[in-house]
């Protein structure tokens, strides 16, 4: 329990920091026979930076709750 709340303290600080992830996905739009249409799209996910707080505090919460068993 108590390394669990260590790695959402991470998490939660590194979700602060950075406020998304961004990523390439590259698509098939069409394959006739020797010739192949590829389309990239650059896609991106991303959470509110409180969101990060959430777990960090949940993350301190696992810890103080582990010292206290």
């Amino acid at each position: 329990m108590r390394a669990t709340g260590v790695v959402l303290i991470i998490i939660g600080i590194v979700m602060m920091i950075f406020n998304g992830i961004n990523f390439t996905q590259k698509k098939e739009v069409a394959d006739i026979g020797p010739i192949e249409i590829n389309k990239t799209e650059h896609k991106r996910v991303g959470w509110p930076m409180y969101t990060g707080g959430i777990v960090a505090a949940l993350g301190v919460v696992l810890l103080i709750a582990a010292k206290k068993k």
